[in-house]
């Protein structure tokens, strides 16, 4: 039984100590190694937090480096929560004050950014370790390790909040654990997968490729965030380094699928391709099926609430372009309940709202019981005993063939570029924080994946204005590509702006 995910590293070390545990670009680290500079990093940490289950945050770029740091926190029996190093200090410093760390690790780089933030908490600059003299507490570590148990606090995953401060996600060890077993099983990963990590720090899709290391002995390639503009310096890797597995958001697979670029490098070690995060067109999904022909795909489906992932589609069939991408079944030990607005479950073919019971779930949001209270909620099916589910907030029904379907979201809470992102905290920020404009909607386009701000001004505002001021609190991806003035914004029959109306224009 496992208890913890330090427990799968161990035995992972003893058995591929000498093999290449990551890759960023020429640099190379061995599981020994890697393993040898956590522990090392790990006596460290606890020298400033001789506790278990707290939070210890993360600001470094994606680097051999951040993935000895999330793994030293493991080590430590502590919590590690990446920071994104792109995203303004003001959104920094509200998820500092939010989560209340008990130190910050980052390098002689970022140093002075978090020091200018003027915080009490300690800072750690990695740069000043010597790893190569380091001393290792391994019983005290052990004997932390020990204690741990796997409903404990693995990770915080930062999302986005509708006020202008994000939601902190606490994902426990058993649900990582669940997830893993789960997927080793149904898509028969060897011990030799090379994984081409793309997604940020901060996605739950990196703390997954960082699970798989630990437990599989998997190979993790760490993909530049800059190639993201050159997608064919993506693919030039994925050939150099042999990668096996991708698990990617769908942007850069429809950016790659609209170049045609699958026609000029071929990809003969692919043989996984998952996808998550948003809604993958399916003329360009089958491009890729078209070129890949020996690779197996999956869409899988899940907010970050619900530790990666709740349903999968492994795509076995043709599906015509004009159809959606189907999300397919519940992951095993997981139960979808579609609930109808009298929360009743629905019948076939009926639109209800996706929510999920099972160890999966979220432990809730740190330091934020309210919005955790209404998201996990009692089951309303069970009355006899507590029995909490997640509402996701989407929309879905179940095909004739029991697949089950997105259909959309029910409030302005969206996916875009794999973020997040709730639009009313695009807005607040735009009317409260900055007062750019007297109000304003932003609503989602799906179908060219942009982000539509309507507002009210005295006068038009330009767009470079807007974008100026809106790097300073927001980051690059909440950022509205299309600025609409309106002297007044359209209200519907309650005085509320009319969003429905707002949407259906850009849509």
């Amino acid at each position: 039984m496992i208890k913890n995910i330090i427990e799968y590293f161990i035995e992972t070390v003893k058995s591929n100590g000498n093999k290449i545990a990551v890759v960023e670009g020429e640099g190379r680290i061995t599981f020994a190694d890697l393993d040898r500079k956590s522990k090392i990093l790990a006596s460290i940490i606890i020298d400033y937090v001789n506790d278990s289950n707290k939070p210890i945050a993360i600001f470094l770029p994606k680097t051999i480096d951040s993935v000895i740091s999330d793994i030293a926190i493991t080590y430590s029996s502590n919590v590690y929560m990446n920071l994104d190093i792109k995203t303004p200090l003001d959104r920094i410093n509200n998820i500092i004050s939010l989560i209340e760390p008990k130190l910050i690790i980052t390098n002689s780089m970022y140093f002075k950014q978090i020091e200018s933030l003027g915080m009490t908490l300690p800072i750690l600059n990695i740069d000043t370790i010597d790893f190569e003299n380091g001393l290792i507490k391994e019983e005290f570590l052990l004997n932390r390790l020990s204690k741990l148990i796997d409903t404990d606090p693995y990770c915080i995953i930062n999302t986005s909040g509708s006020t202008g401060t994000p939601k902190g996600v606490v994902l426990n060890h058993k649900s990582f654990v669940d997830f893993i077993e789960w997927s080793v099983d149904t898509f028969k990963f060897s011990e030799d997968e090379i994984i081409g990590s793309l997604s940020p720090l901060v996605f739950d899709i990196y703390s997954y490729e960082l699970c798989m290391l630990m437990s599989k002995g998997s190979t993790i390639v760490l993909i530049p965030d800059s190639l993201a503009a050159f997608p064919i310096k993506i693919l030039e890797i994925l050939v150099k380094e042999k990668i096996t597995f991708l698990f990617w958001v769908p942007t850069i697979m429809v950016n790659i699928a609209n170049m045609g670029l699958l026609e000029k490098i071929h990809l003969p070690s692919l043989k996984t391709v998952w996808f998550a995060g948003e809604v993958f067109p399916t003329k360009q999904f089958n491009y890729w099926k078209n070129n890949l022909k020996d690779c197996l795909f999956a869409n899988l489906y899940g907010p970050i609430e619900i530790t990666l992932d709740c349903t999968y589609f492994i795509i076995d069939r043709d599906i015509p372009d004009d159809e959606p991408l189907p999300i397919g079944i519940a992951c095993r030990n997981t139960d979808i309940l579609i609930l109808n607005e009298e929360d009743k479950l629905v019948e076939k073919g009926e639109e209800g709202e996706l929510c999920v019971r099972g160890t999966s779930l979220a432990m809730g949001y740190f330091n934020n019981p309210e919005k955790t209270a209404l998201a996990f909620v009692q089951n309303p099916l069970n009355n006899s005993y507590p029995e909490i589910i997640y509402r996701t907030g989407d929309v879905v029904l179940v095909n004739e063939r029991d697949e089950i379907v997105f259909k959309g979201r029910k409030d302005s809470l969206v996916k875009h570029l794999g973020y997040r992102i709730e639009l009313g905290e695009i807005e607040h920020v735009i009317v409260n924080t900055l007062k750019i404009a007297k109000n304003g909607c932003v609503v989602y386009n799906s179908i060219k994946k942009e982000i539509t701000l309507f507002y009210e001004a005295s006068n038009e505002i330009s767009v470079a204005e807007f974008r100026k001021e809106l790097t300073k609190s927001l980051p690059k991806y909440m950022i509205p590509t299309v600025y609409i003035f309106m002297q007044e914004l359209p209200r519907n029959t309650n005085g509320k702006i009319d969003r429905l109306y707002l949407k259906n224009i850009v849509n």
